[in-house]
């Protein structure tokens, strides 16, 4: 459930905070008072794309918070926990920053976020049907939503398109197969070729690092033998070696320190070289005992370079990539030989298309039962929505199996007794369509989980006697979850349980909007002024009265 609603320099607004109520709350104003300012900012906390433009004149940026209830909201809490974002149950912040010139930031409980993420979010929070919703429910992919959403088929309609399209991968490629047999197979002789040559050569990149070490220590054996027995007679073994002119600097050392104590120091750096250069003696000994010179072992090593290098021209490949070549080499061979044994791969495309049938079979029998129940409660809304004799039916036209199942879907509509149902977008009038669109979201929205729903004057084109039918379906929905509908109508409006109030002012020569909530006198005047327009008489207000205590 939406809590609150904080805008800064958003439009024409300076700074607006809104607490949010459970139920059926209304939202009016003068025509032009900015109205809709509020379901824009919302839906740009939502995650809508944002533009330039939105920041109020004279400021760098415009920041709208929203905060939500989260209990008994699994779907948003389940997706939280997916993303890692941590929330304090059952209290969600979204925060969207826009500047001037276009940038925009997003946040979810302080945590940066992508646009992406809002809007993923926002999809179990609100939802929001505006006058433009009129016009989509006349597209078919829209149509066939609501009745797979209604009917509770979403998943299994999701699960019917990704096995059309695994079956439909299977027949493109053995359609290629067939026409391209000869050059597969060609493809597949040599690449078992290659793949037998690569895994006999046994190669991998740490045996690559390993054989150049190994080459340069055998083909280098006799210059490092040499170079260190010189290094070993001029450190130890010679009669001017470091270490016996040490043991000279050693012996007149300390004959001084026998008079100056202050030369300690320097007889210690002394002995300390001395170690290090007898340690360092020792080890080269060590080193040069290791070393043999191996002729046979460097013809092994040259040898199998030679080899890793060989193959590496021969495929116009780095010997560092060798291993990588094989196992792309590998997975094409697996991938060659199920589609050239065309006689699996037809297999594999039959049980494909038997299992797409299976389920786009259950999908099109829970689309009947779906499309039966629809057809009963619209039509009855319609009935309530002085459309009598009117009827509102889901066709289901069987065509070729496709991404969507077995069937189209779509919705037609009969507005009175008598007259044949036709297509909802052949629907001539204004106001049947407005009527017909209400019943289906009406009874569309009691099957869905989303907590809020905002109706933004989805009444345009109605008036009298229907319009507080329209409240009362309105009333109705707001007594399963939260409903904020801006509305025009004073029989829609007196119907809330809460009401706010949209009106624009001059400041500084700048117009800003502002939104407050109406006490019970407040809205008998909003209710007068909806009923009488300019000049506000007692028996306006007196008329007000009475739709407000209905």
């Amino acid at each position: 459930m939406l809590h609150t609603l904080s805008i800064r320099d958003f439009v024409i607004v300076d700074r607006l905070d809104l607490d949010f109520q459970s139920g059926f709350t209304v939202l009016t104003g003068e025509t032009g008072a900015g109205k809709s300012i509020l379901i824009d900012a919302l839906s740009l906390a939502l995650g809508a794309r944002g533009e330039g433009g939105v920041t109020r004149i004279g400021c760098d940026k415009a920041e709208i918070s929203a905060s939500f209830s989260l209990q008994n909201n699994d779907d948003a809490l389940t997706w939280l926990a997916a993303q890692e974002i941590a929330h304090d149950e059952p209290e969600l912040l979204l925060r969207r920053v826009i500047y001037a010139d276009g940038r925009s930031r997003a946040f979810i409980n302080g945590t940066s976020a992508t646009m992406q993420q809002l809007k993923e979010l926002g999809e179990f929070l609100v939802d929001i049907y505006s006058q433009n919703a009129h016009h989509s429910l006349l597209k078919p992919a829209t149509q066939r939503q609501i009745l797979d959403e209604f009917g509770g088929l979403f998943d299994l309609a999701t699960q019917v398109a990704e096995q059309y399209k695994l079956w439909h991968r299977l027949h493109v490629t053995r359609l290629a197969l067939e026409k391209n047999a000869e050059a597969y197979a060609d493809e597949l002789a040599l690449l078992r070729d290659n793949v037998r040559e690569l895994t006999a050569l046994a190669f991998n990149a740490e045996e690559w690092a390993a054989l150049q070490h190994e080459h340069m220590l055998l083909s280098n054996g006799a210059s490092l033998i040499a170079s260190g027995e010189a290094c070993v007679e001029l450190l130890s073994e010679g009669e001017l070696s470091a270490l016996n002119l040490l043991a000279q600097v050693q012996h007149h050392l300390q004959s001084m320190h026998t008079y100056d104590v202050s030369l300690g120091e320097v007889s210690e750096s002394v002995d300390s070289g001395m170690i290090q250069l007898q340690e360092a003696s020792r080890s080269l000994n060590r080193y040069i005992q290791r070393m043999e010179l191996d002729p046979a072992r460097l013809s092994e090593v040259d040898a199998r370079i030679q080899s890793i290098h060989s193959a590496a021209r021969k495929y116009r490949s780095r010997v560092e990539d060798l291993p990588a070549l094989l196992e792309s080499w590998q997975a094409r061979t697996l991938e060659l030989s199920g589609i050239v044994d065309d006689g699996a791969l037809a297999e594999q495309e039959a049980a494909a298309f038997d299992e797409y049938k299976k389920q786009a079979e259950k999908l099109s029998a829970g689309r009947k039962d779906a499309a039966l129940t629809l057809h009963q409660k619209i039509t009855a809304e319609m009935q309530r929505l002085s459309l009598s004799g009117g009827q509102f039916l889901v066709e289901l036209a069987p065509v070729a199996p496709s991404v969507n199942g077995l069937e189209q879907v779509e919705f037609l509509v009969a507005g009175h007794a008598g007259v044949a149902p036709r297509p909802l977008s052949k629907v001539a009038s204004g106001g049947e369509l407005s009527r017909i669109s209400l019943a289906i979201r009406v009874v569309t929205a009691q099957q869905g989980s989303v907590p809020t729903m905002i109706f933004d004057e989805v009444d345009v084109g109605i008036g009298g006697g229907v319009a507080e039918v329209v409240g009362n379906l309105l009333k109705q929905l707001g007594e399963q979850r939260q409903a904020l509908v801006i509305t025009h109508l004073p029989q829609v409006a007196a119907l809330g349980k809460h009401h706010l109030r949209v009106s624009k002012s001059q400041e500084n020569g700048q117009t800003l909007s502002t939104i407050n909530s109406l006490s019970a006198a407040d809205r008998i005047e909003e209710i007068a002024r909806m009923l009488g327009g300019i000049e506000i008489t007692e028996t306006t207000r007196e008329h007000a009265k009475e739709m407000l205590l209905r």
